[in-house]
């Protein structure tokens, strides 16, 4: 295969890597220091440095002010993301504003997208259902009342929901049909509940009780929710992706730097097989992570494949939500005490790590779906 990046996309990476050069891990709020919330609000000053390096525009048309570049584009900055623990809705503002653009109605898009390129608007997705185990489309139902339609159930977990302008919500019909509803968060009948996540970050459960939405923001392709679905699990692999290259490179430099009987411990055999095998989990990370991200590019151009992308996704989650958590544990494992150290940041990226592993799911989930496509497309 070639991973050959084109050189729009590695312009993004430096792009990104300029403006998160800034970020300090060990200056990111612990969730072991801080009880509840490790803030009330995500970080504005970054949000406003991606807005203003026009990172937050990327995957966005010329029409409607972006660079007009691909799911790929977006998980290689989410990769650089993940490296230094950046604490933005990059990923859910993203892959909400892809799916109002391949999806949306012109007049949605022209209300939402310019501003959303910009950063001063902010949108978020709600994908986790009513417990996080079940489809989120079945968590809330929607039904036509005249020109609107009405919204009820319960959404949990949605990432910076009380500090973004919209949230994407998932629903059925009643009929089979999932739709994607574009919520204000100052709709009259939405609630949220605070809840917080295993980083320390705000998350919301959303109460919908008669939630009224103009049809203009609803979207009701049958292809938007599993789109916008595939690109929340993909961007969530990059974050896993970049976050275990960082522990990674810590644990590198940490092993090389600390001696035992005179000699560094990553000379040590069983220090640098277990480092080693940490490596191999990146790399297999990495290539499902490039193949999930082309062909969900790929099946927006019309080309297909011996499975849908679905299956492509599911091998990506299966590799980075137990390659990430090896990764940490391996790296506690080797710095000794000093990984408990909350003056060093290893602590927090374990906390994001274990985030990203739980948002991601169980592999076995994943290689259950696996089969279920494998035995509805036979490959022979």
């Amino acid at each position: 295969m070639d991973f050959t990046f084109t050189e729009e996309q590695q312009a993004a990476v430096e792009a990104a890597r300029a403006v998160f050069a800034d970020v300090a891990p060990d200056g990111v709020p612990s969730p072991a220091l801080t009880p509840g919330a490790v803030a009330d609000d995500f970080d504005r000053p970054l949000w406003s440095r991606l807005g203003g390096s026009d990172l937050l525009s990327l995957v966005l048309a010329e029409e409607h002010g972006g660079a007009g570049l691909d799911a790929i584009a977006l998980c290689l900055v989410l990769r650089e993301a993940g490296r230094v623990l950046a604490r933005v809705p990059l990923l859910e503002h993203c892959a909400a504003a892809m799916a109002v653009q391949a999806h949306g109605s012109p007049e949605l898009a022209a209300a939402l997208l310019p501003a959303a390129g910009r950063g001063t608007l902010v949108l978020t997705a709600a994908a986790h259902g009513r417990s996080g185990h079940d489809p989120a489309e079945l968590a809330v139902t929607a039904r036509r009342e005249g020109a609107d339609w009405i919204l009820d159930g319960t959404q949990t977990a949605v990432p910076w929901a009380q500090n973004a302008d919209w949230i994407a919500v998932p629903a059925h019909t009643g009929e089979g049909d999932a739709v994607l509803a574009l919520v204000p968060r100052t709709a009259e009948g939405l609630a949220l509940a605070e809840q917080v996540s295993t980083s320390g970050e705000r998350l919301a459960e959303l109460a919908l009780d008669g939630v009224r939405v103009d049809a203009v923001h609803l979207i009701d392709a049958p292809e938007a929710w599993e789109r916008l679905r595939q690109l929340l699990a993909t961007g969530t692999c990059a974050l896993a992706l970049g976050l275990g290259e960082g522990v990674l490179t810590m644990t590198s430099q940490y092993t090389g730097k600390r001696e035992q009987f005179g000699f560094p411990v990553a000379t040590f055999q069983a220090v640098a097989v277990q480092a080693a095998d940490r490596y191999i989990d990146l790399r297999a990370m990495e290539v499902t992570l490039w193949q999930a991200a082309w062909r969900l590019d790929a099946a927006t151009g019309g080309a297909g494949g011996p499975l849908p992308s679905s299956g492509d996704v599911a091998v990506a989650k299966i590799w980075a939500s137990e390659g990430v958590r090896r990764v940490v544990q391996t790296a506690q494992h080797l710095h000794g005490g000093f990984g408990a150290d909350t003056d060093y940041p290893l602590h927090r990226y374990h906390a994001w790590a274990k985030q990203l592993e739980l948002q991601l799911g169980p592999a076995a989930a994943h290689e259950e779906a696996l089969g279920d496509l494998l035995a509805a497309h036979p490959l022979g």
